[in-house]
Formats: C-alpha cells, structure tokens, sequence
C-alpha cells in the first residue's frame, strides 16, 4: 500500500515518528516538510498530498498539522478527497467505514505518538462499508452546493 504523507512544521515531528514507527512497513511518498525549524504554510502540503491521491499516487494520505483541521479543510477542496480529521481510534474507523475517507489528518499538538499510529492503524485497516452509506455520500458530493 502507497501512502503519501505531509505535515507542515507543527507536525513534522509527528511525521518523522510515524515514519520510523506505524508507517515504516508501507511504501511511503514524503511530500515533507523536511524540517521543524521554519514556519512554513500548511495548505501547500494538503493539496500535494491530496492531489497525490486523487491523481491515484498514492491509496491513502496522510496530513498532519497543528490540529489536523487546517489540514483537513485544505485537502477537502481538491476533488475526489474524503479528508478526515481524527483525534481518536473510534473516530478513524467511522471515517473509513462510513465515509470512505481517503486522507486522514492529524494533530501534532493534540495527539501523542502512542495515539496517533493506533489511528494509523485503524485508519488504514477499515474498509468502507458502501450500502447506505455510498448513497449518502452521493448526497455529499452530487449536491447542487457543488461547484462544477
């Protein structure tokens, strides 16, 4: 499985943990940040690694920042992406089982090391359900709120 991964500088050390740990058995596109040293803006790593899936790259994308909801907000706005942003296990599976989320996002400041690759795991093990719930899904992204 292909996952692409980016993290701004909030949580890039987040990034390089699940790198070494959870994410270490996975073929892995790290689209960076490569440094915690200098700010840098969060909404140029949503779209790389959201484009990376949408573009079939990558199966999965991973984001994290701060929070995860800037992350989470960017990466909604490229077409084909089910970004989620998680802060619990319970919350990983639901995003995967019924909204067939395809980007996961995560808080560096929010969530601990140990936390985040159980996400991870959960994340990247559940597959979607479908029924009733690719029907509401259809309601989402089908709505006439949709831009063309």
């Amino acid at each position: 499985m292909r996952i692409a991964i980016g993290a701004d500088h909030a949580g890039f050390q987040l990034k390089e943990a699940l790198l070494k740990g959870v994410l270490a058995a996975h073929e892995v596109l790290d689209l960076g940040t490569h440094s915690p040293r200098e700010p840098t803006d969060y909404p140029r790593y949503a779209f790389a690694v959201a484009e990376a899936v949408a573009k079939g790259k990558a199966e999965y994308g991973i984001l994290i920042c701060g929070t995860g909801i800037g992350m989470s907000m960017a990466a909604s706005q490229v077409p084909g992406i089910r970004a989620a942003n998680c802060v619990n296990v319970y919350m990983a599976r639901m995003a995967r089982a019924h909204n067939d989320a395809n980007v996961l996002c995560l808080g560096g400041r929010v969530i601990g090391v140990g936390l985040a690759e159980e996400i991870v795991r959960v994340f990247l093990s559940t597959p979607f359900e479908g029924g009733r719930h690719a029907r509401r899904l259809q309601l989402i992204f089908q709505g006439p709120h949709r831009r063309g």
